[in-house]
């Protein structure tokens, strides 16, 4: 299992050069990735919000090794040619480190209703079909023609292609089965949210199921406080420590020079 740890975009940690500072400290403790949440509003009300990627840049000039991603970047409110634009970018600034981290966003709240974005999950799920089929398509540096109900691109080609040949694509689902769990059988890996140990080893079967009966080279990403061995139990082969918003960003700096759990 490699361990990371999770950054709130808000609240304490709305600041890129804070974001540069602890991402150093985690690589020096001995984690293995960075990720940052990805939210532009908040149901707890008006918090200082930082721009996710320009946290990400900051995080990736800043170390040397460890992985680094948003986690999860609600596509359906973004420009998937952007996205890809800038997933290549930071994977450029990174020498390769960049994951890309995607999902419906949150359903309740701010996020879609105050900007008048779409809020039907399954409009919104469509929307994210669409935008990983261009952002792949994209990164191969062929290209691109897609004629959806949503997106049209007539041969736009996408230069430089990503460092890496692949980038891993990690899809975020709150259910073991169904849809969102079908898109990210077709990814890399699976970020389970809200979900518990043993709904992760439901999740994992179900994933299996799809993709012929083995999971080798899959990623099961799970985030918490102190269940790491849990989820290495069940399969998993990330977990990230989440840092709590509300404390202060000493509390976030202590978490993370203890280092990830015992290997």
């Amino acid at each position: 299992m490699k361990y990371g740890v999770y950054l709130p975009n808000f609240g304490p940690y709305a600041d890129a050069a804070a974001a540069a500072e602890l991402a150093a400290l985690a690589e020096q403790a001995g984690w293995d990735g960075v990720f940052v949440c990805d939210h532009i509003a908040r149901p707890e009300g008006v918090l200082p919000t930082a721009d996710p990627w320009i946290m990400l840049a900051a995080i990736a000039a800043a170390t040397t090794s460890v992985r680094l991603g948003a986690l999860v970047t609600p596509l359906a409110r973004r420009r998937p040619w952007n996205v890809a634009r800038e997933v290549t970018s930071l994977d450029h600034l990174s020498a390769g480190r960049m994951v890309a981290g995607v999902g419906l966003g949150i359903s309740l709240g701010p996020e879609f209703s105050d900007f008048g974005e779409e809020s039907d999950p399954r409009v919104r799920g469509d929307l994210l079909d669409e935008g990983l089929e261009i952002m792949r398509a994209a990164w191969t540096g062929d290209p691109v023609h897609h004629d959806g109900s949503h997106y049209r691109l007539n041969g736009v080609t996408f230069l430089p292609t990503p460092v890496q040949a692949d980038v891993p694509v990690w899809v975020a689902t709150e259910r073991v089965r169904g849809r969102p769990v079908r898109r990210a059988a077709a990814c890399d890996g699976v970020f389970p949210v809200g979900l518990s140990p043993d709904q992760g080893a439901q999740l994992l079967a179900e994933v299996a199921s799809l993709r012929g009966g083995s999971t080798d080279g899959y990623d099961l990403v799970a985030l918490g406080y102190d269940d790491a061995a849990a989820w290495e139990q069940v399969g998993g082969t990330w977990w990230l420590r989440l840092l709590n918003w509300y404390r202060p960003l000493t509390h976030g700096r202590r978490a993370i020079v203890a280092g990830p759990p015992a290997r």
